[in-house]
């Protein structure tokens, strides 16, 4: 649809979030203010026992789908996709934990203003050791030109970080080539 307006393309987003929620039965829960607990921690390996793969595949595929027009997902749905391969009953708790996010947030989404000066704006975050696995840290930009966000990511760095300051140099480093 290469010339969609935004109003076309937020009925878009809504609809298949909507769709989403029915498909894995979520049509009707009760939401959450946050789309991931406070100081969330998952391992590869927890206490709790494997989850439906494929499930836990389609629902991480999805939200990742999602974060197109939702980037306030983008860290959970990131974190959740480092577990596609063996995921536990925990993983699949978090994953419906966003699920239920997005039931409360389905009205929201991105705003196009016409007319909004074009002026490039950029914001960078990072956790330190956020990985309990292998005790690397995440980074995360976003983007806006204008009225909306037009670049984001949230990616695990490629390097242990031994301080949280290393850990936000490494991000704004990250976020300053991509600004480049």
């Amino acid at each position: 649809m290469p010339h969609a307006t935004h109003a076309e393309l937020k009925r878009l987003s809504k609809k298949y979030a909507k769709t989403l929620l029915d498909k894995f039965g979520f049509k009707d829960c009760k939401s959450v203010a946050t789309p991931l607990a406070v100081n969330e921690k998952l391992t590869k390996v927890d206490e709790s026992e494997q989850a439906d793969e494929s499930v836990y595949r389609q629902i991480v595929g999805s939200l990742l789908y999602l974060t197109a027009t939702g980037p306030d997902i983008m860290f959970a749905a990131s974190l959740l996709a480092r577990f596609m391969h063996g995921p536990t009953r925990k993983h699949m708790g978090t994953a419906k934990i966003v699920l239920r996010y997005i039931q409360g947030t389905i009205d929201y989404g991105i705003a196009y203003e016409k007319g909004k000066e074009a002026r490039l704006i950029g914001y960078c975050d990072s956790d330190w050791a956020g990985s309990e696995d292998d005790m690397k840290s995440t980074s995360g930009y976003a983007f806006n030109l204008g009225s909306c966000v037009f670049s984001s990511a949230s990616i695990k760095q490629n390097s242990v970080a031994l301080s949280t300051a290393e850990a936000e140099y490494v991000n704004a480093a990250e976020a300053t080539a991509q600004a480049i």
